[in-house]
């Protein structure tokens, strides 16, 4: 928290290609899930140590929470939305590192996320149940309803983006003008209370995007059990 920019800091740049911190710190933050991966992937034991423990709890509390929403697709969805919340998670607590920042600062980043939950409510909803069935609901009860369908996904994509980069800044702000006004005697509280809002604003976007999804789903689900069943 060393400074506080709305934007990124453009660290190379090539012509028209610029590469910030944003970038860099994002895919650093890829690597690092990757290179986890991998190294625990190869260690995997019948009696797990600690560590494989908690990562088998980390991916069973994610299935468990994606499970109630999506009983019936949670194992489709379930890596996503995983995905979707160890990275929030990551890159929200990030600026707690000195000399690092948070790429969630940056609302191009916020909005790239946003644009995959965009995209990927469709995909789920076309791979659970055919692109016919899924593009039919937004037809239902009436094809007059149509521009308004198309105008809460771009509404909603858009307030998922800001409300992410907006909190993210604010509290980035807020902690720079306490620092500014009580010195060294707020250092612990600031910090405690960056990591509870960091891991709170993960969580609530990651489960925005499964409700998202679930609803994609479930809508064309219900719509074709209909057709299925007019009585």
């Amino acid at each position: 928290m060393e400074s506080l920019q709305p934007t990124a800091r453009v660290l190379v740049e090539f012509g028209p290609l610029r590469i910030t911190d944003s970038v860099t710190f994002t895919w650093l933050i890829m690597f690092t899930f990757w290179l986890t991966a991998w190294v625990a992937c190869r260690r995997l034991m019948l009696m797990p140590g600690r560590v494989q423990v908690t990562l088998e709890g980390i991916v069973s509390a994610c299935e468990n929470a994606v499970k109630e929403v999506l009983p019936n697709d949670y194992l489709l969805v379930t890596p996503f939305i995983l995905s979707l919340w160890l990275f929030l998670a990551v890159a929200n607590l990030l600026t707690l590192v000195p000399g690092f920042e948070s790429p969630t600062r940056d609302l191009s980043v916020t909005s790239a996320l946003a644009v995959l939950v965009y995209f990927s409510v469709h995909w789920f909803g076309i791979r659970s149940e055919g692109w016919r069935a899924y593009l039919k609901h937004y037809l239902s009860p009436n094809p007059v309803l149509l521009p308004f369908h198309l105008l809460s996904e771009v509404t909603r994509t858009a307030a998922l983006a800001i409300r992410l980069f907006g909190n993210m800044m604010s509290m980035d702000m807020i902690a720079m003008l306490l620092l500014l006004i009580g010195g060294l005697f707020v250092p612990v509280p600031i910090l405690m209370l960056h990591i509870v809002e960091g891991l709170v604003q993960a969580y609530i976007f990651g489960t925005l995007a499964l409700i998202y999804i679930a609803s994609g789903i479930q809508t064309q689900q219900i719509g074709t059990k209909k057709e299925e069943n007019p009585l």
